[in-house]
């Protein structure tokens, strides 16, 4: 059954003007890996990988990810 969780990552890094591949080296997480979150196929994700992403793009976690209705 498909979640509901919408991931946010492409606005964040278009207004922070970072590329996935500079966010993935500086969180220590693959390209891969993120455009997975960022295209809303991850079936799951890392608590610390997610603390990381809001750590390098200054941002909370309700700003990264949002449940929609």
């Amino acid at each position: 059954e498909p979640h509901r969780v919408v991931c946010h990552l492409d606005r964040l890094l278009e207004e922070r003007g970072m590329t996935l591949a500079a966010l993935a080296a500086t969180v220590g997480v693959s390209v891969v890996n993120l455009s997975v979150l960022k295209n809303n196929r991850a079936r799951a994700v890392r608590f610390s990988t997610v603390t990381a992403i809001c750590d390098a793009l200054g941002c909370e976690l309700g700003d990264l990810l949002s449940v929609a209705g």
